[in-house]
């Protein structure tokens, strides 16, 4: 797989999200919103914006009463994510390698 830098992770919160699904089947809103201490506006916007690259799916449905909302990395997500995370490795191993 192509190395390749993706400006849809430059955002931390982005970043932390795939990585959170990349090692979860699923998550859901609430539990994001926890672990990463954030807002619902600026979660839900982060949520959208990797929604519309196609790189998460997501799902609605109520438990009880309760709307809940999960997410899944999709299959073009977790291609992109690991092209992303192999670009960066390559950053590094090739700064690590000019400093020596």
């Amino acid at each position: 797989m192509a190395a390749s830098y993706d400006k849809a992770f430059e955002n931390v919160i982005r970043l932390r999200v795939m990585s959170i699904l990349m090692v979860n089947e699923s998550y859901d809103f609430n539990s994001f919103k926890e672990l990463m201490d954030v807002t619902d506006g600026n979660l839900a916007t982060h949520l959208r914006k990797l929604e519309e690259k196609g790189f998460i799916n997501v799902k609605k449905s109520f438990i009880g009463r309760k709307p809940q909302t999960s997410y899944r990395v999709s299959k073009e997500g977790k291609k992109a994510f690991e092209a992303h995370l192999n670009f960066l490795e390559q950053v590094i191993n090739e700064n690590k390698n000019n400093s020596k």
